[in-house]
């Protein structure tokens, strides 16, 4: 609402302006002295005596004023609730995100998600502080401009309301392929930062391989895309700027001629063909503008689309409302636990069922891909099984359910008695410089340290040499011999060995 009352005020600031530049010049261009008032009904607006030019220059150095408080008052509120409504987005796409599940997030959608709510969402700004407010002036400031020119002068605004349309139909041309440009450029900043992002996490392990430099041409790569997109992007938006003032010049030259005939032969008067002349640009102005901030906005209407689908995105089923049981003690049961891969192809795992102890490590084995570390996000309750189940025996001791459904009680309670130490841990933003095999020590350190009673272990010694892979399985040993259920993900055969039970892990292929 004070958006609108904003847009109208500029209107008639703008109108009246353009009459008090046509009283004050009158005299100056006319042939002879003026008698009549050549504003017709409009002159009312604004007095005679502004054909002096020290009242016409007080009248102008007010609507100036005022005219640019305006605008800064609009551009405040816009920059406001833009960044309010950015900061909103932004919350609930990450939010969204978290809740889809570590899986999704892993499958690579992960690095497109912090590109979208970082540089994508913060090119939604101009749509909000420039795109929006110049809309809004297009549907205020242009029909009260054609209305004051066809107030003054009936054939001026003829001649307007004919080559009017043709803006929008040149946006909607230009709009269609700026469209498609910024997806293009969304998409290569994109791979380009899903790029850097994963070579970032994995530097310290290749810089220990010597192999630094190899993903640097890949990089470069990747960054000339994005540089052209970004000159495709350019490119568009100049040639379209171009295209859209010289249409809206040539339609202004037409009501200049036109006047300029009509002028001579006395059809009209000096000061309606001052203030037409005047009026005339303002009238296009908001629709030109509209395009022009269109453009400078479209790569963030590609970065909001990217956010909608991820909040379109379906969320997983819900935990229960049950209170989760006490897992100390608790023996997991797992029975034909399926969880489909993202291109439905296959099951990975496939139909797998175990039974986990306290006190004891079980070791989930099979090859890459065939789903231990989605069996292990599966018991914790990050991930949501498409068949089967997982369970908790419970001592009747402590509770009279014996057997409780992980489906069936609150999935937060649930998740939280699991001390997870994942496969590549990214623990606080001062040991990223660490290898790979530094970090995994320290997470596994914490899940030790946490005191949880399970102890969930994705290819903890993958990355360590024979005397940590040691140190390392002792301690898993340690873990489980006081009390804890210990789940091991692994290729290793020292922890192989270690382990109290041993669970083959399959993928299925999925019946078409």
């Amino acid at each position: 609402m004070t958006t609108a009352l904003m847009g109208l005020a500029t209107a008639i600031v703008i109108g009246v302006q353009a009459l008090v530049l046509a009283r004050a010049l009158a005299p100056v261009l006319a042939p002879e002295p003026l008698n009549a008032d050549g504003l017709g009904p409009l002159g009312f607006l604004v007095p005679l005596e502004v054909r002096q030019l020290s009242v016409a220059l007080a009248w102008l150095a007010v609507l100036v004023l005022i005219r640019v408080m305006l605008t800064w008052v609009q551009e405040r509120l816009a920059h406001r609730a833009g960044a309010q409504v950015i900061s909103e987005l932004r919350e609930n796409v990450v939010a969204h995100a978290a809740a889809l599940g570590p899986r999704w997030v892993a499958s690579g959608e992960g690095a497109a998600v912090a590109t979208t709510v970082t540089r994508g969402l913060e090119s939604l700004m101009p749509y909000f502080v420039r795109y929006l407010p110049q809309l809004l002036l297009s549907a205020t400031v242009t029909p009260i401009m054609l209305v004051v020119v066809l107030g003054l002068d009936w054939i001026s605004a003829l001649i307007v309301i004919g080559t009017l349309p043709l803006v929008p139909i040149f946006m909607i041309l230009i709009g269609l392929v700026t469209r498609e440009r910024s997806a293009k450029h969304l998409d290569a900043m994109q791979r380009l930062a899903a790029r850097t992002l994963d070579l970032i996490a994995g530097l310290p392990t290749l810089r220990a391989l010597g192999r630094e430099r190899g993903p640097a041409t890949r990089v470069r790569e990747l960054g000339d895309a994005q540089r052209r997109a970004t000159m495709g992007s350019l490119r568009i938006a100049f040639m379209s700027g171009m295209a859209l003032e010289l249409l809206t010049t040539l339609a202004v030259a037409l009501v200049a001629v036109t006047l300029g005939f009509r002028l001579v032969e006395g059809q009209v008067s000096i000061e309606t063909a001052l203030a037409v002349l005047i009026l005339a640009p303002e009238v296009y102005l908001p629709l030109r503008m509209v395009g022009t901030h269109f453009h400078a906005s479209a790569d963030g209407l590609a970065a909001a689309d990217a956010a909608f689908d991820v909040l379109e995105r379906p969320l997983p089923a819900a935990g229960g409302t049950v209170a989760a049981p006490d897992l100390d003690g608790a023996t997991l049961v797992v029975e034909d636990l399926a969880v489909g891969t993202p291109d439905g192809r296959r099951l990975a795992p496939g139909r797998l069922s175990f039974i986990a102890r306290p006190g004891t490590v079980t070791a989930l084995v099979g090859p890459n891909g065939d789903g231990k570390s989605t069996a292990l996000a599966a018991v914790m309750g990050l991930l949501p099984a498409d068949s089967g189940y997982v369970a908790a025996l419970v001592p009747t001791d402590r509770s009279d359910t014996g057997r409780v459904d992980a489906a069936d009680v609150d999935a937060e309670g649930w998740s939280t008695q699991f001390a997870w130490a994942p496969q590549r841990p990214d623990v606080t933003p001062e040991t990223r410089t660490l290898s790979l095999g530094q970090r995994q020590r320290i997470a596994l350190d914490r899940a030790l340290a946490s005191q949880r009673p399970v102890l969930v272990l994705d290819e903890p010694t993958a990355h360590l040499d024979r005397a940590s892979r040691e140190e390392v399985v002792a301690q898993i040993v340690a873990a489980a011999r006081a009390g804890a259920t210990v789940l091991v993900a692994t290729h290793e055969h020292d922890v192989i060995d270690a382990a109290d039970s041993v669970v083959d892990v399959v993928a299925l292929e999925v019946a078409r």
